[in-house]
């Protein structure tokens, strides 16, 4: 018996020893041996980064230079790649030259690094062992991002974007993505569209309101662009008003800090196995994002309860005819979306339909205080077209034909893009354009540095001029994606004509009203928090016409 005994111990430690030998195989392949491999076989294809570092990849590099750069100002300049993604600005400079380029010349040593991004705009970087490529090339960007053949699907977010955006729109994928995204479409038809117009400048004239007291005084474009924006999401796709969603909006904003710091950040795959399973090691940030999305979750549900009662109690025929109602009834009539997945996509359009639009409209009005000439160029515009009155739901035509207005937003939306990456995962094996991508690997689309390419927007890339828009986005590149702030391919954003139509009837009843110039207050800080935001607000003086 005691034999026996001995043999099974023995033989379970034989198979432990074998369990922890592969585990160690596997760990060893993963975080170490793939990293050098991967390196090696991007390298021969001229396409370099930083040196990966166990464990963490290049993740503690970027959030150094991340961290520092957000420490001061930068002077009044659109050049902010340094300012705004320091990590690829810097190693773009270090690996973006080919590296057969002879460099021990240096005549061409400093003519290649003076043409960087004509010889190398991809560079390899490391999210922990996961390898990412920085795609900073229009034409491989609109490869990848026009995939029809699912080879570069959104892979699973960071669990804090997770909890920020839950399984809606911008992070599902699949049958669920298709058929959640038609939900949102016809939600934000063009005739849906028009019929949002007197919404849209309601809330504009509850704005100005409270600027009337402003006049020749300060006022924190993006502080009050922010409400203006929340007011009209509130009303146009939930019906409510900022002060009925204004927990909603505070507790997002709050859980896009939380995402935004830990966007970078690799979890070790011990902690990240008992976090995931067994919820025991979590650190401040877990913690309190995850009573957060608790709280969000209870405000959507009792605006879903509300409409609910509405329905129930006769007051309205239907759920709406906004986005909330759209997804209710495509809850009660098909059941093809749960109560979950109205909670999810509600987040989703709260976060997108406000964050986007109020940096979008903030960095215009910004780009119009301190180039005074354009100002005037569309307030004659403006005045042409509507005189002295707001425009109407009859007028959705004329907001259409507002072209210098739409080149000054191009513009803004170039120089400072709301959305700062798009990621993607490759399915398999595959070539885009020359480049040989492994299964697996991530790949990460900076719209910033593609918008200020040099070698497509040529050497005053960095400076504001509307008028390579004159001829509309086809006719300022040769690339159709050299240019894409609400991004590109079959996932672009569905939200974009309520975000243009809000950006030009806001600006058009401001200039009818008022110029402003830059505030001396003002301190130039743009900054990545998952959105291009000005870190200190971006404050204007008023002046009453």
């Amino acid at each position: 018996m005691e034999e026996s005994t001995n043999l099974m111990l023995a033989l379970f430690g034989l198979i432990l020893i074998q369990y922890l030998l592969l585990n160690l195989v596997r760990f060893l392949k993963r975080y170490w041996w793939d990293p050098i491999r991967i390196t090696k076989f991007m390298e021969k294809q001229g396409i370099r980064g930083p040196p990966y570092k166990f464990l963490h990849g290049s993740t503690a590099e970027a959030n150094e230079l991340m961290a520092s750069s957000m420490a001061m100002p930068m002077e009044l300049s659109h050049d902010v790649l340094s300012k705004i993604q320091p990590h690829f600005h810097s190693w773009i400079k270090l690996y973006g030259i080919d590296p057969l380029i002879p460099l021990f010349d240096p005549l061409l040593s400093e003519f290649f690094f003076l043409n960087i991004y004509e010889t190398g705009r991809n560079i390899l970087t490391w999210h922990g062992p996961t390898p990412r490529l920085v795609v900073g090339e229009p034409e491989l960007a609109k490869e990848i991002l026009s995939d029809r053949d699912g080879l570069f699907p959104k892979y699973e977010p960071p669990v804090f974007m997770k909890k920020l955006l839950g399984d809606g729109l911008v992070t599902s994928t699949g049958q669920k993505w298709a058929r959640q995204r038609k939900l949102a479409t016809q939600a934000f038809h063009t005739e849906n569209l028009k019929g949002m117009i007197p919404k849209v400048i309601a809330s504009v004239e509850s704005m100005l309101e409270n600027w009337i007291k402003l006049d020749g005084k300060e006022v924190d474009f993006f502080k009050d662009f922010t409400i203006l924006t929340s007011e009209i999401i509130s009303r146009t796709s939930f019906g409510s008003s900022y002060i009925e969603g204004k927990e909603i909006f505070t507790k997002i904003d709050e859980l896009t800090l939380i995402a935004a710091r830990n966007f970078e950040t690799v979890r070790l795959p011990l902690l990240r196995m008992i976090f995931t399973y067994r919820k025991l090691v979590r650190n401040k940030d877990e913690v309190e994002a995850e009573k957060i999305e608790q709280d969000i979750k209870a405000s959507v549900l009792k605006l879903i309860m509300a409409r609910e009662k509405r329905k129930e109690s006769g007051d309205g025929d239907d759920y709406g005819d906004d986005l909330l109602g759209s997804f209710m009834r495509a809850h009660h009539e098909t059941g093809s979306i749960t109560v979950d997945d109205i909670v999810d996509e509600c987040k989703t359009f709260y976060f997108a339909g406000q964050e986007t639009s109020s940096i979008m409209l903030s960095w215009a009005s910004f780009l119009l205080a301190i180039n005074t000439d354009w100002q005037d160029k569309v307030r004659m515009e403006v005045k042409q077209l509507f005189g002295d009155r707001s425009p109407s739901s009859e007028d959705s035509a004329a907001i259409a034909r507002l072209k210098t207005m739409t080149m000054v937003l191009n513009e803004a939306l170039r120089l400072y893009p709301p959305i700062l990456n798009v990621l993607r995962t490759v399915a398999r094996d595959c070539k885009v354009g020359d480049v040989l991508l492994p299964k697996g690997m991530h790949i990460q689309i900076s719209q910033l540095v593609v918008h200020h390419d040099p070698s497509t927007w040529g050497d005053e890339g960095q400076l504001f001029s509307p008028e390579k828009f004159a001829d509309g986005v086809a006719g300022a590149t040769a690339s159709g994606a050299a240019f894409f702030p609400f991004g590109f391919g079959p996932r672009f954003c569905v939200g974009q004509g309520l975000a243009m139509l809000e950006a030009k009837v806001a600006l058009a009843m401001i200039l009818q009203r008022y110029s402003f110039t830059l505030s001396p207050a003002y301190a130039h800080s743009p900054v990545s928090r998952l959105t291009c935001r000005p870190l200190h607000g971006i404050q204007a003086v008023l002046k009453r016409l």
